[in-house]
């Protein structure tokens, strides 16, 4: 293939498929035309705010059309684009914008308020006044595949979260690897609820336009919403998380909705939980693919999307073209033979060109191969399995969280001594944080002043599931918590204190 810039799939199918549907909200219909139309007049509108090549624009958006066309926008003109969750609060903003210094912004919602705060009111555009200039985007220098397109954020095991700078280059590849791995094709319809600042979620509008296909968009997440739409929209597949695959499983009604034109459901974020997924096949006939991804490498293995009797529940899939993985020894490094357990690497144009703040990309690559973080095997033929993760997130509903960034929350409070977060297991949302806490024995605060202390500076999917209270945090002599005890020792006390309730 021949990588192109971001912006160049949306002009493309605006060419191919000019009055086919590409977003649908509501009972609200965009076409590919209208669609590039209104990104270049989002583009003419910033480009007289001052944005030009090699500026970086935050954006921070629900669910919305124009979320797509201020993305295509910011790439016509040859800036990159900064994706911050709208679920964020002040403080991960402030941390955010500090890391990646763009020099505007863009916001609907909450975050119009925030990022005014932090960047000025002449910095920030609101998303929900429609631009007024009309036509062409503002002509400027071709962009270049090697040009920085955007700055995705994945939290990394030290504190705040980490910038992923994604090239158009890398993008580009990555959303053929995803049209390809997932078969798709200009007559497909499928739905994204997952937050576009998620790179699923993104990847998914990305690759949509490149294929021509219709998404239809949710601004929240409503499970009967979903499943009608199906039916009345006649999907061909679907997007799902742990989360959303159990809330299938156990909807009284779920036989009640036809969903025979789903070709499969796709899951992705999170292993596969076999038992949830037999049984939403069993009550719907519909069987699911197993994908596996990351920020920093968005398509990493799939199951083969056009041979449905390889599909399998136990594994993540094979890797795309142009995608290579190797497992090596997590303590020597050396590559190890099919079957060996050890860290996931992998190898691709679609890459990463790396993380802000720079240090943080001395762990990154091991001789240009990405280190995943995961472990787990490789089949001979290369099927992956994963078994856990080196790297010490907490997966909460597909979401990075880490331990770090909470713990420096709850070690603001002056009655904290000392503190660790670890994640113990949970049926819906795969894992939920849980804090153990040694306290000053002259202070004064209580475990529910801790939560709400965390509820207040982050955003709710780090929120604490619960606080132990403990005489002290056990660590190595070196001074690295020991969160594999902790886990250990509060897990299977907090299920069986719930299982009481």
């Amino acid at each position: 293939m021949q990588p192109a810039p971001v912006h160049r799939g949306l002009e493309a199918a605006a060419q191919r498929h000019g009055d086919r549907a590409a977003l649908l909200v509501g009972d609200d219909r965009s076409t590919y035309r209208e669609l590039n139309r209104q990104a270049d007049a989002f583009a003419a509108d910033l480009a007289a705010r001052g944005v030009g090549a090699g500026d970086r624009v935050a954006v921070m958006s629900g669910n919305r059309p124009e979320f797509v066309a201020v993305i295509n926008a910011v790439s016509k003109l040859g800036a990159a684009t900064v994706l911050i969750s709208p679920a964020w609060k002040q403080r991960e903003v402030a941390a955010a914008v500090a890391l990646t210094a763009p020099s505007h912004a863009v916001a609907d919602g909450a975050g119009l308020a925030i990022l005014t705060d932090v960047l000025g009111e002449e910095c920030v555009r609101d998303l929900d006044v429609a631009p007024t200039p009309d036509g062409d985007a503002p002509s400027g220098r071709e962009v270049s595949v090697d040009d920085d397109a955007l700055f995705v954020f994945s939290s990394g095991t030290t504190g705040l979260p980490k910038a992923v700078r994604h090239t158009h280059r890398s993008m580009a590849h990555a959303t053929q690897h995803w049209v390809d791995t997932l078969g798709l094709t200009a007559d497909d319809r499928f739905q994204v609820a997952t937050p576009p600042s998620h790179i699923l979620g993104l990847l998914n509008l990305l690759t949509a336009a490149a294929a021509g296909a219709t998404v239809r968009l949710h601004p929240r997440f409503d499970l009967d919403e979903v499943l009608g739409r199906i039916e009345s929209d006649r999907m061909t597949l679907e997007m799902a998380v742990a989360p959303i695959a159990l809330a299938m499983a156990n909807h009284p009604r779920l036989e009640e909705f036809d969903l025979s034109s789903l070709r499969y459901i796709m899951w992705g974020a999170t292993p596969v939980t076999a038992a949830v997924a037999e049984i939403v096949t069993s009550r719907t006939g519909v069987r699911w693919l197993p994908a596996y991804g990351a920020s920093e490498l968005p398509v990493i293995a799939v199951n083969p999307v056009h041979q449905p009797e390889r599909w399998r529940l136990d594994s993540a899939g094979l890797p795309p073209g142009g995608v290579e993985l190797r497992v090596v020894d997590i303590e020597s490094r050396e590559v190890l033979e099919p079957g060996a357990i050890g860290e996931i690497q992998a190898r691709s144009p679609s890459v990463m060109a790396g993380y802000l703040p720079g240090e943080a990309n001395a762990d990154a690559f091991d001789d240009g191969w990405y280190r995943t973080g995961d472990v787990g095997w490789l089949e001979p033929e290369g099927w992956v399995h994963l078994t856990d993760r080196s790297k010490e997130m907490i997966k909460v509903n597909g979401f990075q969280v880490a331990p770090a960034e909470i713990e420096a929350v709850l070690h603001g409070h002056p009655a904290v001594r000392d503190c660790a977060v670890f994640g113990v297991p949970d049926e819906r949302a795969g894992e939920l944080p849980v804090a153990a806490v040694s306290l000053d024995a002259a202070g004064s605060v209580t475990v529910d002043e801790l939560q709400a202390l965390v509820a207040e500076s982050l955003a709710t999917y780090k929120h604490l599931h619960a606080v132990v209270v403990v005489d002290d945090v056990p660590r190595l002599p070196s001074g690295k918590v020991l969160r594999r005890t902790l886990r250990d020792e509060w897990a299977p006390r907090l299920m069986r204190d719930e299982s009481t309730r």
